[in-house]
């Protein structure tokens, strides 16, 4: 029989499946340490507002625990939670007054991620011109810049570490589709980077 420590060795739908079963409180307070600091540090850079951002996090889990009837066992836990936490801040923003004159209706324009430098550099990788230039500052700029359906899939995959199928999951949209797109941003970036590369020469 598993103790309260063997929760670490359980998966994420497997604790879900169990709080939903037994309701065992263990179980979802489990998920909730998991997932605390990656879905907060989300939400926080979405909304711009920590308060926000709390509001949203509890609202997030106190969704999973209502709607944990829904979750399909033969799929992955952590797009469908995503996918809530982005409904939950839209909500939010919806019905806060206060944040109507700023970006935040605009969930997908993450004013402070970066693209992460420990991307592979083969001489087969897509991304290696990226990775070499090491311009932090200028690729933050840059990204901003790309189209609102091309910046939320570059948001989700480089910055939240999700895979090509969670986000289009996230997105609701064919992974076909999020592919396209993730190859179109890429290209943007890349154009960008020669210009940029042109400007200093």
């Amino acid at each position: 029989m598993k103790t309260a420590n063997d929760k670490s060795l359980i998966s994420d739908e497997q604790l879900l499946l169990d709080y939903r079963e037994t309701g065992n409180p263990t179980s979802f307070e489990t998920l909730v340490h998991r997932y605390e600091r990656e879905m907060y540090g989300f939400l926080r850079r979405f909304l711009h507002d920590a308060e926000l951002a709390e509001d949203a996090f509890q609202a997030t889990f106190l969704q999973l625990h209502l709607k944990c009837e829904q979750f399909q066992a033969d799929r992955k836990l952590r797009p469908w939670l995503y996918r809530m936490a982005k409904n939950q801040a839209i909500d939010l923003v919806r019905r806060n007054r206060r944040h109507q004159l700023t970006c935040l209706a605009d969930l997908d324009s993450c004013e402070d991620y970066l693209l992460p430098s420990g991307v592979s550099s083969t001489a087969d990788d897509p991304y290696k011109q990226l990775h070499e230039m090491d311009e932090r500052a200028w690729l933050h700029d840059t990204a901003r810049q790309l189209p609102k359906s091309l910046r939320q899939i570059v948001t989700l995959v480089y910055f939240e570490g999700l895979k090509y199928r969670e986000a289009a999951e996230v997105l609701s949209i064919p992974l076909g589709t999020l592919k396209s797109r993730m190859h179109r941003a890429l290209e943007l970036l890349k154009q960008q980077c020669a210009t940029g590369i042109g400007a200093a020469a």
